[in-house]
């Protein structure tokens, strides 16, 4: 159970990045800094290690604790993606900004982008194939990257400049909402057979 296997955190660790998608989220990171909420980047590291990491353990308990699947999880988090993508296309806002300082890197930073439903159920069915020592490394591996993305997006917003953040908030606010709609359906699909 506790053997570490080079392949296995290898294996992991890519599919939870391609889920996480840490990068296309710059945008995301870069609006929210810009309304003065600013995202701290080992405030959602950490949080989202710990909860991801909780949730491998417990997830499927918890989530029959209170009588719901991973389907509804999953499409009660592609709601939250596509609202945050209609913000990000549209410039209507939807989540306001009157929580407490900092409330921004735990919603929508930690969950449902970094611990959303994809990262969280992709974490869970990782347990077929991985022990969970490999798949906790690789978690670890990619909360560094998390970390370090975070904590550099400024230099990322100088070297694109305002025009470009612009047009990458709008692309990527387009591919969030094909994202959450892809989620959204797939799970509605299983969750209606």
């Amino acid at each position: 159970m506790w053997h570490i296997n080079i392949q296995e955190i290898f294996t992991a660790f890519l599919v939870l990045f391609a889920v996480i998608d840490i990068t296309g989220s710059i945008p995301i990171i870069m609006s929210l800094n810009a309304s003065g909420t600013r995202v701290k980047a080992g405030k959602a590291a950490g949080l989202s290690l710990a909860l991801i990491v909780g949730f491998l353990f417990v997830g499927e308990g918890l989530l029959k604790l209170f009588n719901t699947d991973i389907e509804s999880f999953a499409i009660a988090g592609a709601l939250i993606l596509f609202a945050l993508a209609v913000e990000m296309t549209f410039n209507i806002e939807i989540f306001r900004n009157d929580g407490p300082p900092g409330y921004s890197t735990v919603v929508p930073m930690v969950f449902p982008l970094i611990a959303g439903a994809g990262t969280l159920t992709t974490a869970l069915s990782l347990r077929a194939e991985c022990s969970i020592i490999n798949i906790i490394i690789a978690i670890v591996l990619n909360m560094a990257i998390v970390y370090f993305v975070i904590r550099n997006v400024n230099l990322a917003e100088r070297l694109i400049g305002k025009g470009g953040i612009y047009i990458l908030r709008k692309f990527f606010g387009v591919i969030l909402i094909a994202m959450s709609v892809k989620l959204f359906v797939s799970n509605l699909t299983l969750l209606l057979e």
